[in-house]
């Protein structure tokens, strides 16, 4: 990929690095962060992809076990020279490292769904634990060198026991009989060369026998090693140097024994700094809200609620806002043209884009929305800020003439162009003529780009190329303060005379202004500025009668259903007085015929009466089943109509459980334990901790929540 120097200043891609670096551990890592630039597509995706995973780690409990480190570059060259011992620690750092490996090569399989890139890094190593055993066969867990390294070693410090015992025995029967005497002074003792002494008064040193350490300033001191102890001082110090040279014997053995495991040391070495660099990424995208968008191999850029990350750390450490900006770029739409007022935003959505896309070019994780797409450029080439050379004595407008040479020579299909104010620096008519030129240009090579101007004719440019939007930085004409909103499709106004008039110009001077210009510029420029803020007004009002059709056609759904409960009881109501009446009527009937019985009425007549209101009731009967049958047949004829009315959303609802079932059919495939989510709707992404049946535990670090398993989609 191609970007130069200036270009990666302008957009402060250095000043990115620099935030990354201190989250590595070794000084080597942190430098190697600093030199970082855009990389091939399949290397970024795999770096990208490690990065995400180890940042997972830090969104659960799963903590990778990997903590700081020294490294052994100089070691691992040292210790292929002929008869080369180590230092003692280099022991120790060799012996860390490779338990670093082995520690990561046992976690990693435990979650393979959590960390499947960074498993298959650390699965290819060669893991040598007789590295680690043969360093603890000589060293302790302090650093020190066993006895039992050697034999040797062993016997020799066993002498050299024997000795200091030996010397501290003598010296306290020497000291305790000649303290019986006035031969000593009142201190008694003290150290001379890590040696305890006698302190004998100068006058009597003859009488004590001995070797003669040193004087007091005065001299009337003489510091005397008694003879007792001289003979097993000498020993001691002969059994210390053969000591010293059996150690050394042992370490120059042990490193030659390690040089055979070297080329594993080198690339244990290599991983480390890798999974360091990987880290450091991790820890600043943690601290960015960066995520891994979908990496295209198609030319599609869609960027969904994108921040500049280090406007992003500056604005959260003052507390203040910070407002992300949404843009697409595509085959068919390649040039975005951004109009509006100053200080509106515009040089910062410039910066925004160019700066994401060297990140993630770079393999590093970016603020933006989990569905937003990226895609990778071969060359970013930038003209953004003053770029007036001093030294050269360019003007501001040679310079950037100088640079558009450039930009003309290299642009083309693979490129991505960041312009800011496009084609100002000269005259006005001329200036805004050759960037028209310059635009044409790039529409024709097929470059994609996303240019900033105040100039007029550009807009009108942009409005008539089919693959090219207009687009403008919001602001509000009412407070005139911008709103650093990006609104695609639509040009900007510049507000020029509307900010001179806040900023207290007199209105004489604007109106003057005003008559000066062209009639049709001024009219132009009210129409965009009315254009906009019809355009504003608009989409607030679609958005308002979107949600009260919304509220309206509920309560008309939720009335139609009370309606229905009503009627139905009614209905029932009905039915039932009616029934019970009938009943009534019987029963009286019945207690009619009783009556005329128990009075002497003949039980024929009585049978007789009876038997013809049973005739009545049997005609009541069929009448009444006639009428149900009739109303049966309506209610019927109603319900095939709504039938028929319905087939097609059975038909839909067909689909929509096919769809469905397809749904959950691709769920279960990818629905695992360490599968990174969110609720469908959310940006918040989570870890799945734990599935049980429907149920689905999400981890998003501190906090957990259980969730149906049909509201999450996969990242």
């Amino acid at each position: 990929m191609y970007i130069n120097k200036e270009d990666l200043n302008e957009l402060e891609f250095p000043q990115l690095l620099a935030e990354i670096s201190p989250f590595a551990y070794s000084p080597k890592t942190r430098e190697k962060i600093l030199q970082l630039r855009p990389m091939e597509i399949d290397e970024a995706e795999l770096s990208l992809k490690k990065t995400s995973e180890y940042l997972s780690s830090f969104e659960s409990s799963n903590a990778i076990p990997f903590d700081e480190y020294e490294d052994i570059e100089s070691e691992l060259k040292l210790m292929l020279i002929e008869n080369f011992r180590l230092e003692n620690n280099a022991f120790i750092k060799i012996k860390t490292i490779t338990e670093q490996i082995g520690k990561l090569q046992k976690f990693f399989p435990t979650m393979p769904e959590t960390f499947p890139t960074l498993m298959e890094d650390a699965a290819v190593l060669e893991f040598r634990k007789e590295i680690i055993d043969k360093v603890d066969k000589v060293f302790n867990r302090f650093g020190e060198v066993k006895s039992e390294a050697s034999p040797i070693l062993k016997g020799l410090r066993a002498e050299i026991q024997v000795a200091k015992k030996a010397i501290q025995e003598n010296f306290n029967r020497a000291l305790f009989n000649y303290g019986q005497s006035e031969f000593l002074d009142d201190i008694r003792e003290t150290i001379i060369d890590d040696q305890r002494v006698l302190a004998v008064k100068s006058g009597f040193k003859k009488r004590v026998p001995g070797r003669v350490l040193g004087l007091s300033k005065t001299g009337s001191i003489t510091y005397i090693q008694p003879d007792s102890v001289v003979k097993h001082y000498f020993k001691l110090r002969e059994n210390e140097e053969e000591e010293k040279k059996e150690i050394d014997k042992i370490l120059r053995q042990l490193t030659a024994e390690l040089a055979e495991f070297q080329p594993q040391l080198w690339r244990y070495q290599k991983y480390i700094f890798d999974l360091d660099l990987t880290r450091a990424k991790a820890k600043f995208a943690e601290l960015t809200n960066g995520v891994l968008p979908k990496i295209n191999r198609h030319k599609t850029l869609r960027l969904r609620d994108a921040f500049h990350p280090l406007l992003f750390l500056r604005n959260k450490a003052e507390n203040k806002t910070i407002f992300p900006q949404t843009l697409t770029l595509t085959e068919h739409n390649r040039i975005i043209c951004i109009s509006g007022p100053n200080a509106g935003g515009k040089s910062i959505t410039l910066k925004t884009v160019g700066l994401l896309q060297l990140m993630i070019q770079s393999g590093i994780l970016v603020p933006v929305h989990p569905k937003s797409e990226m895609f990778f450029f071969d060359k970013i080439m930038t003209d953004i800020g003053d770029n007036q050379s001093i030294e050269n004595r360019l003007s501001t407008y040679s310079s950037r003439l100088k640079k558009m040479s450039g930009i003309i020579r290299e642009a083309d299909a693979e490129t991505l162009l960041l312009i800011d104010e496009f084609g100002t620096g000269s005259d006005p008519e001329l200036g805004g003529a050759l960037a028209e030129s310059f635009l044409e240009f790039f529409y024709d090579k097929k470059s994609f780009a996303i240019i900033t101007t105040h100039y007029t004719n550009i807009k009108l440019v942009v409005e008539q190329l089919p693959n090219a939007q207009n687009a403008a930085m919001l602001f509000n004409e009412e407070t005139l303060e911008p709103m650093y909103k990006l609104e695609v499709g639509q040009a900007g106004s510049s507000f020029t005379f509307e900010v001179a008039e806040k900023n207290k110009i007199p209105r004489f001077i604007i109106h003057s202004a005003k008559k000066k210009v062209e009639h049709d510029i001024v009219n132009l420029d009210k129409t965009i500025v009315k254009l906009q803020q019809e355009k504003f007004e608009v989409e607030k009002l679609k958005s308002d009668l979107a949600e009260r059709k919304e509220s309206v056609e509920d309560k008309r759904d939720n009335l139609q259903k009370l309606n229905d409960q009503l009627q139905q009881k009614l209905y029932n109501f009905q039915k039932l007085y009616e029934e019970e009446h009938r009943k009534l009527q019987f029963g009286n009937k019945i207690e009619a015929f009783i009556d005329s019985y128990t009075k002497g009425k003949s039980r024929k007549d009585v049978v007789k009466d009876f038997v013809k209101l049973l005739e009545q009731e049997k005609f009541r009967k069929l009448g009444t089943d006639k009428d149900e049958s009739k109303r049966l047949q309506v209610v019927k004829r109603k319900i095939t109509q709504q039938l028929k009315k319905e087939e097609v959303i059975e038909k839909i609802a067909e689909t929509n459980e096919k769809l469905e079932e397809k749904r959950k059919v691709d769920r279960a495939l990818w629905m695992k334990v360490g599968q990174r989510v969110r609720i469908t709707g959310s940006t918040s992404v989570g870890t799945i901790e734990k599935i049980s049946k429907n149920k689905v535990i999400v981890n998003y670090g501190t906090f957990k929540t259980m969730i149906d398993a049909d509201e999450l989609e996969r990242i």
